[in-house]
Order: C-alpha cells, then structure tokens, then sequence
C-alpha cells in the first residue's frame, strides 16, 4: 500500500552550522510535509538551502531574523516553507 509520507505534518528542521544539504532537503520533500520550519545559523547555507526546496515544490511563506546573541554577529533565522498544491 502507497505511503502517506508525512502529508499534514509540520516538520522543525534545526540543521548544523553548514545547512540541511541537498540530500537532506530532497528526502524530507519526498515525504510531502505540509510545512517545515527551519531554523538557521547561517544565512548562506539557508540560501542554498531555499533553493532546494524551491526546486522541489515548496515556497518560503515567512522568514524572521532574531539577535539571540547581542554582541556578535551571529543571527538566527526561522523559515516557515508551505508545500505548493
């Protein structure tokens, strides 16, 4: 019988400094999530990160950046990507 993958579902993906990676995101898109929040380190490897998942039917709905280390140069960020229908 055919799976449901994850159709539904929100996934938190909380990947390394280095981002989820072209493996990681394509797998996960595979399963068809409703959603997925990420939550990022780095602003580059988020925007490859984006790009995969553009490439494989999801669209970046919101992103928000938060200081949550005053002082440095560091900045989290949290994506909110919405499967597209």
């Amino acid at each position: 019988a055919p799976t449901r993958g994850l159709r539904g579902a929100t996934v938190v993906l909380d990947p390394p400094r280095a981002g989820a990676g072209r493996a990681v995101v394509e797998r996960l898109t595979e399963l068809r999530p409703a959603q997925v929040v990420y939550v990022a380190c780095d602003p580059v490897a988020l925007a490859r990160d984006v790009a995969t998942f553009r490439a494989n039917g999801y669209e970046l709905e919101t992103l928000g950046a938060f200081d949550l280390f005053p002082n440095t140069h560091h900045v989290e960020a949290v994506a909110r990507f919405a499967a597209i229908v």
